[in-house]
């Protein structure tokens, strides 16, 4: 079919700018492709911000980073759905399925009498939200011309910064006001609001293949296992149970790797899984700067719990980390050749002295005035942020450049599909740092104090790798 269905491709300059992607009919398709990305986000602020105040009502802490793990758990199987989709339906069928998903796994949440009720919505949440993420990349190089790619990746991503200026605060106002489930409803009206812009911008979007795209179900299932074993991990108390947890999640991950490899139905594109190949960096570097920023489940508990803030104030802080990512990525996406190169090269760099900074500040509780703590904490946490933003529309760029002829689908949707697991991976190892570190025994104010060392100190490491990395990717 042809890339520019709605109407004739446009002339866009070799360097295009903002105004060639936000003006005309390239409007429309952008609001049309981001909107459901600005849904999926605001919703994952909202629950980071209210989850103190849901444990609270209904119990489940030894369980709290379960919330994001299952929900990201699904969200691959969503991410991996979405070649298939736009292989057999229009974009607008498969947009409009995945809003409908969103939206019952919503009211899921919001009627939950108990934890096991709230995972279960947000499985469903999940499965929605991977399929929204996973089609606004794969639409990029369906609407657009390749020159705008770089600006639509940073414009997809950037609606996380316009998630961190509604996804605390109505999070936050609902779990100060006792009524967190409000948060969830709310949500129901923004979806329908967006199906009606996706009715109306991309009714000319028909379906981008043969209807031959077969989805790997054992290595989806095998994705699964992997990252639940490792969250099963962090439910054991013996050492031993815990590190054969994390060991039967890495199994299960290295045989994806292996089946994948194999002619068969691919999950992610050639080049992959290795590192000595340009895309298998990128990966790589993806997983590790994305684990990093799993850190950000527990910063809301650890600020109202060790410093006594409030649901808002808490959910604002949190969200520094995705503004910082959107800024910078809104910033460097107009870099090219060598500066691009060195935001791929900066970002992790920062992101490893901002980790290692909140390892000493979180826990901290006297020893500096409260303002001055709040402020270096506002600045680190967006510092990890800006260590992921720097490079990522660039790094992402890359993948889609890269994949070789007839994987363009494929390569387009593995991105979320890499992105999604390295975060369940990291959700599930935080929970299990966490827990091991003292977060639920002998909890309260001392067991979050260690649990802050420990999971930032820890994670530090992810992006020190991921520096490593960077070196290969530029001199490529």
């Amino acid at each position: 079919m042809s890339r520019f269905p709605l109407s004739a491709a446009p002339q866009t300059p070799a360097t295009p700018s903002w105004a060639d992607l936000l003006s005309g009919p390239n409007l429309l398709r952008s609001i049309a492709l981001t909107g459901g990305v600005a849904l999926h986000a605001i919703n994952v602020h909202i629950v980071t911000t209210i989850l103190p105040s849901v444990v609270r009502d209904i119990g489940g802490l030894e369980y709290y980073a379960w919330n994001i793990t299952l929900f990201v758990v699904t969200s691959i199987l969503g991410s991996t759905l979405t070649a298939k989709m736009l292989d057999v339906v229009s974009a607008r069928s498969a947009y409009l399925a995945a809003l409908l998903m969103f939206t019952l796994g919503s009211v899921i949440c919001a009627t939950a009498p108990e934890m096991g009720w709230m995972l279960a919505g947000r499985s469903v949440q999940g499965l929605g939200g991977g399929l929204l993420a996973g089609l606004s990349y794969a639409l990029i190089r369906i609407v657009f011309a390749p020159p705008l790619w770089s600006r639509a990746v940073a414009l997809v991503s950037g609606m996380w910064g316009v998630a961190t200026l509604f996804g605390p605060a109505v999070g936050g106002l609902f779990a100060e006001s006792g009524n967190w489930r409000m948060a969830f409803w709310v949500l129901l009206p923004v979806s329908a609001a967006q199906a009606l812009i996706v009715l109306l911008q991309l009714r000319g979007v028909a379906k981008s293949g043969t209807g031959q795209v077969r989805v790997p179900v054992l290595k989806i299932i095998l994705l699964a296992l992997s990252v639940l074993s490792v969250a099963l991990a962090g439910q054991f108390e013996q050492t031993g149970a815990k590190l054969a947890g994390v060991a039967c999640g890495l199994a299960f991950g290295m045989l994806v790797a292996r089946l994948d490899q194999r002619p068969g139905v691919q999950l992610l594109p050639t080049g992959a899984y290795r590192l000595d190949s340009v895309m298998g960096k990128v990966f790589a570097c993806v997983c590790l700067l994305m684990i990093g920023t799993t850190t950000e489940i527990f910063v809301p508990y650890f600020l109202q719990t060790i410093h006594g803030y409030t649901p808002l104030l808490a959910g604002y802080m949190t969200a520094a980390m995705a503004g910082g990512w959107s800024i910078a990525s809104l910033l460097s996406s107009g870099r090219a050749d060598g500066g691009a190169d060195r935001m791929v090269r900066l970002g992790p760099l920062l992101m490893t002295v901002s980790l290692a900074a909140l390892a000493v500040l979180l826990p901290l509780q006297d020893g500096m005035p409260v303002p001055v703590h709040s402020v270096l904490l506002a600045v680190t946490l967006a510092g990890v942020g800006l260590g992921v933003g720097l490079g990522w529309p660039h790094l992402l760029t890359r993948v889609m450049k890269v994949a070789v002829a007839g994987e363009e689908n494929l390569a387009a949707s593995a991105i979320t599909t890499v992105q999604l697991y390295a975060m369940a991976i990291g959700a599930a190892l935080a929970g299990l740092v966490a827990n091991a570190a003292g977060l639920t025994a002998p909890g309260g104010v001392a067991g979050a104090q260690v649990a802050a060392m420990s999971l930032f100190g820890l994670f530090a490491l992810a992006p020190v790798l991921a520096i490593l990395l960077t070196r290969g990717i530029t001199r490529s």
